[in-house]
């Protein structure tokens, strides 16, 4: 999670630069009792364990051993292994018949089909021959690895939905010219993921949701993508805050792809996974102090 800690706040009282423009600047009053108030809501946010553990929309597996598959980086030519792992805990794809698949790959768009994975985070390994190698590990329901297992078509599919999605996550380029290991299940140690407990959203508007805690309220929000259409370009968040009046009581993180916000004291708290990744590094907020909404605008990584 990475925090932002710098808002722009927006005042209609601002001077203009244009019809119906008003000039935003970054806050730079008050610096020393903003940094004091977001010292004091991280440590209250680790206390209560909002970010180091997992939420009500996640859980933490431990997968089984699947497959092995070895292939290399482009152009670098550099080693890497995709353990491609198995859990009942994650949800299996939609039904899909052999014939079905065939028509999928030959269509244009197969990725109209999705097949719900966990992406683990890479770790340096050892191979046989005692040189430094990356690998990945991707986490499938049980049921629907059986069947990779079973038939060569799917078991090729899955292995490339899950290198693209690596490639999508970690800005990567593989070769297709992979190899799945005979005696190899997997590379290094299987370690814990975490992963939602409900499902993607489909639809790219989200709605609010009544909030559930009683000492915070859940703030009215909607999720947008822009453009509309085609390929997207950043999620938008904009979060009504009814009562807020400055920005320097808001405590926002923002993950790849989760986003959470506080707002003091004691007024509003949501926790939420939004449906991409993205670039956390180059996310900007802004404070409305008109309208009290607050926006988030995320570049998109991947979807």
């Amino acid at each position: 999670m990475r925090r932002v800690d710098l808002f722009k706040e927006e005042n209609i009282r601002s001077r203009t630069t244009g019809p119906n423009m008003t000039d935003s600047s970054l806050l730079n009053s008050e610096l020393e009792l903003q940094q004091q108030e977001e010292l004091y809501q991280q440590l209250l946010l680790q206390t209560m364990g909002k970010l180091q553990t997992p939420t009500s929309d996640s859980k933490s597996i431990r997968p089984l051993p699947g497959m092995c598959v070895k292939t290399f980086t482009e152009p670098g030519k550099e080693k890497v292994f995709i353990n491609i792992c198995q859990s009942g805990s994650v949800p299996p794809p939609p039904e899909l018949s052999r014939e079905a698949l065939v028509d999928l790959l030959q269509s244009e768009d197969p990725s109209g089909y999705r097949v719900p994975m966990s992406l683990g985070e890479p770790h340096i390994e050892m191979d046989n021959g005692s040189q430094s190698c990356t690998a990945y590990d991707v986490v499938i329901n049980q049921d629907f690895f059986q069947k990779c297992q079973e038939d060569p078509l799917f078991q090729q599919f899955v292995i490339l939905v899950s290198a693209e999605g690596l490639e999508n996550k970690y800005q990567l380029e593989l070769s297709r010219d992979w190899k799945v290991l005979k005696n190899r299940k997997f590379l290094g140690s299987l370690s814990e993921q975490n992963i939602r407990t409900k499902s993607r959203p489909i639809i790219q508007v989200l709605q609010p949701q009544e909030g559930s805690t009683a000492s915070c309220k859940r703030p009215k929000f909607r999720l947008l993508v822009e453009p509309p259409t085609g390929d997207p370009e950043n999620l938008i968040a904009e979060i009504e805050l009814p009562g807020v009046r400055s920005s320097r009581s808001l405590l926002l993180d923002v993950g790849e792809d989760r986003l959470v916000l506080t707002a003091r004291p004691s007024l509003f708290q949501l926790d939420i996974f939004h449906p991409f990744l993205v670039d956390q590094e180059n996310a900007v907020a802004q404070f409305n102090t008109q309208t009290q909404v607050l926006t988030v605008t995320m570049p998109v990584v991947s979807s």
